[in-house]
């Protein structure tokens, strides 16, 4: 795939960019190495006055950036905008926090004595160059999620960022330097995925981050299993949206719309299989599918488009293939289904809602990355958790009930990192942030997530004898 920005919304190249050669690899490695050496020294006010003054320039820019992301992968410029913003918000948050959620522990004096020591503590220090490997679907939250809490840990970064995102993947490396931070604490490498294995290799890299697919995700752990190097993984999702009999339904169905077309249904936590009681199913269904088929499709950069187009082509010929499996084999399309007659030149789909979905179809195990929206009716609260974990996924999952045993069963029972109650699935800085099953492993943001990148030191002081 070619380094370049690409306009989803009419196809046409804009920029292309030439990928980074070995010679200019080794240079970001060695700085990065040279800066981590002195970098992991400064102190906890130090790195917080460069992210916020990070965080002070990207709120400033917060306007000209989301017009860069929306030309480039697609989002509606309104969802772009809010995108940078909570990209500020996180930074604030970790510049706030990071001490304390990284301050020395001590066990308990009972605890030190019986072990025989004097004192014992436990630190969080920076573990060294940490390789991120970021898609496109968020391409500055992705990454700021992992850079704020990285460098207020004292780490350094290296950004490997999707090639349809070029000019948001230089922007951010841009950033980090003209807040202050050191040379090499944050860089951009523009290469593609070939490259990816030799940069992991490299013994000056000391871990690695990556959200996306899942053969991504299976090829950076099995390098980076092969070199004993650390790992988080962020990768696909089909969350469930269960309705169940005392939900508001009407509520219900309106924050579906949005949690399926979020990011122009591009998104690994959007509800994606809408798991609904048959008490209720005939409503919820009536009223999602009047939903999704007002919505505006069209120019992402225009205040009244509600979806735009998808980042790539091939990624809307994944979408479409997905589909008509589904309904060559007995899915009813209760609306959308197709590209939009009146948009022939981007890659545009129309948000689609499925019902009739088996187990023989494609869409039923596969995760859509687009507006498309699979319906289930079950019975019973049992058969509901059956149906949502029956998927190779567990990103996240959410449930609708005022029934308290309700939702301390699905609590329980499914199979998910987060089970969000009477809302939408989103992530925040104060949460981690993370799945289970072929969904990936460890979790980004909250304390959870800057520990993730730290060697935790147990610090032992013998007792003295006398």
């Amino acid at each position: 795939m070619p380094i370049a920005t690409v306009n989803p919304t009419t196809g046409t190249t804009l920029l292309t960019f030439d990928e980074l050669d070995a010679d200019g690899i080794e240079l970001a490695l060695a700085e990065a190495a040279r800066t981590a050496a002195s970098y992991r020294l400064t102190t906890f006010a130090e790195r917080s006055e460069l992210l916020l003054r990070a965080a002070d320039l990207l709120e400033a820019e917060a306007e000209d950036i989301a017009s860069t992301m929306t030309v480039e992968m697609g989002k509606p410029l309104a969802a772009a905008r809010a995108e940078a913003l909570k990209c500020v918000k996180a930074m604030r948050w970790y510049a706030d926090r990071a001490e304390s959620l990284l301050a020395d522990e001590r066990p308990a004096d009972a605890d030190v004595a019986d072990a025989g020591a004097a004192a014992v503590r436990v630190s969080y220090r920076p573990i060294g160059v940490v390789l991120a490997v970021m898609p496109w679907n968020f391409p500055l939250w992705q990454v700021v999620r992992f850079a704020a809490p990285a460098l207020m840990a004292g780490n350094v970064g290296l950004l490997k960022h999707s090639s349809n995102v070029p000019q948001t993947a230089l922007y951010l490396g841009d950033l980090f330097e003209r807040a202050g931070f050191p040379r090499g604490c944050f860089q951009t490498l523009l290469i593609g995925s070939a490259a990816v294995e030799a940069v992991l290799r490299d013994p000056r890299v000391a871990a690695a981050t990556l959200t996306g697919s899942e053969p991504a995700g299976r090829a950076v752990a099995s390098v980076a299993g092969d070199e004993v190097k650390k790992t988080v993984l962020e990768l696909g999702g089909s969350d469930p949206y269960i309705v169940m009999p005392s939900a508001d339904v009407a509520r219900a169905a309106r924050t579906a719309v949005t949690a399926r077309v979020q990011n122009n249904g591009q998104s690994c936590i959007a509800a994606k299989r809408f798991i609904v009681h048959t008490d209720v199913y005939d409503e919820f269904a009536r009223l999602f599918t009047e939903g999704m088929a007002a919505l505006t499709v069209g120019d992402p950069m225009l205040a009244s488009t509600d979806v735009g187009p998808l980042a790539t082509e091939a990624g809307r010929a994944d979408v479409e293939e997905l589909v008509e499996d589904a309904v060559r084999q007995g899915a009813a399309v209760l609306c959308g289904g197709r590209r939009p007659p009146a948009l022939p030149d981007g890659w545009f789909y129309e948000p689609t809602v499925l019902a009739d979905v088996t187990p023989a179809m494609r869409i039923d195990l596969e995760e859509t990355f687009g507006p498309v929206a699979t319906l289930y009716r079950v019975g019973s609260l049992d058969e509901a958790v059956e149906r949502a974990n029956h998927t190779p996924f567990g990103l996240s999952s959410n449930v609708w009930t005022r029934d308290e045993a309700e939702l301390e069963r699905f609590a329980r029972d499914l199979e998910a990192g987060g089970v969000f109650v009477n809302g939408m699935t989103a992530s925040h800085p104060a949460l981690p942030f993370g799945g289970v099953k072929r969904s990936g492993y460890g979790r980004e943001l909250s304390g959870h997530g800057i520990r993730e990148f730290c060697n935790i030191t147990t610090v032992w002081r013998a007792a003295d004898p006398h």
